[in-house]
C-alpha cells in the first residue's frame, strides 16, 4: 500500500479515535469520500483490508492503525 494512503488512514483511525475512544470501529470506507471519485486507491485499500489481511467489514479503529504504523 503507497505510503499516502497509509499516512492518511492512520490519521483518520487516529481522528476516530479521539472523538470516540479506543473501541470505536472502522471500515475500509471510512478513508474515503461518498463519491468514488478514486476508484484505483479505493481498491487499494480494499485489498489490503480484505484480500491481504482477512480483516472482518468492521475493525477496530486502534488495530488498523495499529497494523499500517507497524507496516503490515
Amino acid at each position: 500500500m503507497r505510503d499516502s494512503l497509509r499516512k492518511h488512514i492512520a490519521q483518520i483511525c487516529t481522528k476516530k479515535i479521539l472523538a470516540k475512544g479506543e473501541g470505536v470501529g472502522a471500515s475500509f470506507y471510512a478513508f474515503f469520500a461518498n463519491k468514488n471519485d478514486n476508484p484505483q486507491l479505493l481498491m487499494e485499500a480494499a485489498t489490503w483490508w480484505i484480500a491481504t489481511h482477512e480483516l472482518d467489514h468492521f475493525e477496530k479503529a486502534i488495530k488498523i492503525r495499529s497494523m499500517i504504523e507497524s507496516g503490515l
